[in-house]
Parts: C-alpha cells; sequence; structure tokens
C-alpha cells in the first residue's frame, strides 16, 4: 500500500534498523508515534520539527530501544511522553529492567513518562482522536493506536509485511506467544483499512497481512524452543548493527556476557559456549550475519550508528524520574 493512501494529516517514513517507522500526526496537538534509536534522536528530532513546527507528544507502542530513543531529546525540547500504563509505571519507578535496555544491551537515553495509557483510553493526537488498545505479546506493556474514522491502525512491532514480533518466554512466562497472538486476533478485529508498522513498509492488503501474521505467531505458540531461536538471532543481530559489527574474537565472550543469552540457553537445555557458537554458525549459514575483514556484520540493512551514542546509562544508574 502506498503512503498516498494516508490522510493528508499523517506523515509517515520508513526507516531501516535500528530505528523504528516515524509516524507524525499534525494538528493543533502534534504527536509523534515513537522516536526510533538513540544514536539517530538529533535526525528523529531534527525531521519531526522540519514537518510539524515542534511535537506535543511522543507515543511510544512500546519501550525497546528503537521506539523510545528520541523521547530524552524530544521531551527535554518540551514533548510530553505518553506509553502504555505497565511500562510507564515502571519507568517513573526506575525499575533496573525498563526497557530491558541492560537486559538486552540496548542503551537508551534516561526519560520519565507523562502520561499513562489505559486501554480503551481516547487520546487526541493531531486533530483526531485515537483509541489505546493493549496488545501485550512482545512486550506485557505493548499498545496499538486505532483511528475509526479513518480505519487506520498502528500496530508497533506485533506485525509487519514480513514478520511478527519477537516474544520473550525467559521474561514473560511460557504462555507469551499466545498472548501475542491473542493480540493479533483482537486487531484483526478492527478490520482496519490502513496497517501502520513499526518496520518495513505499509503491507499492501491488510487482511492478508494479518492471515500471514496468524501463520508465523501460531509457530511461536507449537514450538516454543523455535521461538527462543527468534528472539536470540533478532537480539544477536541488533547487537551488530548498533555496534558496526564486532571483531570475530569477541563475539563469543559478547554473547557469553549477555543474561538473555543465558536465559535462552537454559530454556533450550543447553550450555551458554554451546548456544553461542550455534547461534553464530546458523546465522552465518544463513546469511543473517557476514564475515568481513575479520569482523562479524548484521547482513540486513542498516544505518550506522556513531559509537559515542552509545554512552548512556542502564535505568539502573538514571536520575529519579517524576511527571511533569
Amino acid at each position: 500500500m502506498s503512503p498516498s493512501a494516508l490522510p493528508s494529516w499523517v506523515t509517515w517514513r520508513q526507516r531501516p534498523f535500528p530505528d523504528a517507522n516515524l509516524l507524525l500526526l499534525h494538528g493543533r496537538r502534534p504527536a509523534l508515534v515513537d522516536s526510533g534509536f538513540v544514536g539517530h534522536a538529533a535526525q528523529t528530532a531534527e525531521w519531526a520539527r522540519a514537518h510539524a513546527g515542534s511535537v506535543d507528544l511522543v507515543v511510544n507502542t512500546h519501550w525497546h530501544s528503537d521506539h523510545v530513543g528520541g523521547n530524552a531529546l524530544l521531551q527535554a525540547g518540551g514533548s510530553g511522553i505518553a506509553a502504555g500504563a505497565p511500562e510507564a509505571e515502571a519507568v517513573l519507578r526506575r525499575d533496573p529492567g525498563c526497557c530491558s535496555a541492560e537486559y538486552l544491551d540496548q542503551p537508551v537515553a534516561p526519560y520519565t513518562v507523562d502520561v499513562p495509557l489505559e486501554d480503551g483510553q481516547l487520546l487526541r493526537l493531531g486533530d483526531a482522536d485515537w483509541e489505546v488498545v493493549r496488545t501485550p505479546g512482545h512486550t506485557p506493556g505493548h499498545l496499538a493506536l486505532w483511528q475509526p474514522e479513518e480505519r487506520l491502525l498502528v500496530v508497533g512491532d506485533a506485525l509487519s509485511d514480513y514478520d511478527v514480533g519477537w516474544v520473550n518466554l525467559a521474561l514473560d512466562g511460557p504462555e507469551t506467544a499466545a498472548t501475542a497472538l491473542m493480540s493479533l486476533k483482537r486487531m484483526a478485529d478492527l478490520a482496519p483499512r490502513v496497517i501502520l508498522p513499526s518496520h518495513g513498509p505499509l503491507p499492501a492488503d491488510p487482511g492478508a497481512a494479518f492471515a500471514t501474521a496468524f501463520r508465523r505467531a501460531q509457530r511461536l505458540v507449537d514450538d516454543p524452543a523455535g521461538a527462543v531461536w527468534y528472539g536470540a538471532r533478532r537480539i544477536f543481530a541488533f547487537a551488530l548493527m548498533i555496534r558496526g559489527g564486532m571483531p570475530a574474537g569477541e563475539v563469543e565472550p559478547y554473547l557469553l556476557a549477555r543474561a538473555w543469552l543465558a536465559d535462552a540457553a537454559r530454556l533450550l537445555a543447553r550450555t551458554p559456549e554451546d548456544l553461542a557458537a550455534e547461534l553464530v554458525d546458523t546465522m552465518l549459514r544463513k546469511r543473517a550475519v557476514v564475515l568481513r575483514e575479520g569482523r562479524l556484520h548484521a547482513a540486513a540493512e542498516h544505518t550506522p550508528v556513531a559509537a559515542e551514542s552509545l554512552r548512556v546509562p542502564y535505568p539502573r544508574a538514571w536520575p529519579a524520574g517524576q511527571p511533569r
């Protein structure tokens, strides 16, 4: 589907990893949905201000690093931040697990949440009312946004035209894949005219996109081990993207230091050493990663990140946060 199918008060821009797509809603209350990765926060803010003049509110579909990385910079410039209530409350408490930043080793600059969002809540964005739809699975606080007059559905990472969001069985429990599938069914029941995903292009046929997503999500339910592998591949590829690759000799020590790998090994009844070796070997064979001049790189299209932009504290060291 072409962006021309969108109303004039919506500006959408597809971006490669490690950033989420940009969605700007124009009107008396200009709003941005998600804010990309911290390494590109300045570009995100510049783009939003060039198109809207100012951003009154940033709405996060969920708290992963590629969705909240521009929050701090935009908030410093006067934007409010809205997020699903479970994640909003954890951010306000400064829980060490915020954004899964330390767990995934994905840096996020400190921010706070001004507007906790509940399921069914109406939210004025631009000049239109949007309904908050809780869609847990990819994260417990994941949400979608529904605009009924235009039948627009913001789906975050729940699905794209090529994928469904990975699920964290270790942190969120063995039922998480089933929860994600139920969230997909809830969104499909809205019968959207346009699906606005956080990654990839606008799906040409929303009904077909949901049908494909159901099949993929059902596989995660039916094959928990496959779901663990799927998540591990996605997390490791992202680590390579944001670091410009890694020297081949440093890859195994890096993986063995990661909590997510230790959890995946436990769920798969493997040693971390065996899992790390097989993960790299499998991704090399499937060409998801490539070895160039002694460095391992993610093969998927992605935008380079300046190393200095990764030097932000983990949430356990964030300053105390209070709503404004």
